[in-house]
């Protein structure tokens, strides 16, 4: 659906206001006044009624444009150290047999660290949802799973504003260098955080920035998420070693 702007019920209204003054051609200037102003309260009051696409509402913060190029930038050696990601993933509490949503997966660089960790558990059930916008990265993700065997990640296309996650789905959930690209936090976040069991934790790593430089600051970010149901449960910074300024983690309220 396209977006419906108030240039959309211009016409309907003056047709109104044409067809009202040829019936009564003596109708008095302050009638005419009247209908004017009659139509174009209607056409304003018309567009901002009308149920607009996601797309067409205003972000909440300024974003950054996906990024959909090379994946093999995230491949960086070294990155494991100086992310420390197993001790990210020690603080979301990723063992065997949890199930965790990596959310903007890109090419799966913490998905197949995710899953090895998860791997097994009582039932054998741990897996890894590893969810982005992009098509392309998806089906890099599903190309790399089979080629290392992890046939624990499964990959998943969801949308700018849905993860589509399944309700009670997940233990722990991580958005790594992605929340500044997230322009309707609270559609993501709703979901996100109806796909939560409890107890589950939902990470978020990034740097400090103005939203459209790759980054967003973390007081902002923290109020977004906060005003969608959650509570701040930790905060680290020990990610700037890899250019990210805050790792904040957060539960359920």
């Amino acid at each position: 659906m396209d977006c419906i702007g108030t240039d959309f019920f211009l016409p309907f209204a003056e047709i109104a206001k044409q067809s009202i003054s040829a019936s009564n051609p003596s109708m008095s200037s302050s009638r005419s006044i009247l209908v004017t102003l009659l139509g174009t309260t209607l056409s304003l009051c018309a567009a901002s009624f009308v149920a607009q696409p996601l797309g067409c509402q205003t972000p909440a913060h300024p974003t950054s444009t996906p990024y959909a190029g090379d994946l093999s930038i995230f491949e960086e050696p070294g990155r494991d150290q100086r992310l420390q990601i197993d001790r990210v993933m020690d603080l979301l509490g990723l063992k065997p047999g949890k199930i965790v949503a990596d959310i903007g997966a890109g090419g799966g660089w913490f998905s197949v660290r995710a899953a090895k960790r998860v791997a097994g558990g009582p039932d054998g059930g741990g897996k890894v949802i590893a969810e982005d916008i992009n098509p392309a990265a998806v089906d890099a993700i599903r190309a790399r799973a089979i080629k290392e065997n992890l046939l624990n990640i499964e990959p998943y296309l969801g949308t700018p504003d849905n993860p589509k996650l399944a309700p009670d789905s997940i233990d722990a959930a991580l958005m790594l260098k992605v929340y500044h690209e997230i322009a309707h936090p609270t559609q993501v976040l709703e979901n996100l955080r109806n796909a939560m069991r409890p107890g589950a934790r939902f990470g978020i790593i990034d740097r400090n920035g103005s939203g459209a430089d790759h980054g967003l600051e973390e007081r902002i970010v923290r109020k977004e998420v906060e005003a969608a149901g959650f509570k701040q449960v930790g905060r680290y910074d020990f990610t700037k070693v890899d250019g990210q300024d805050y790792f904040l983690i957060f539960e359920k309220k």
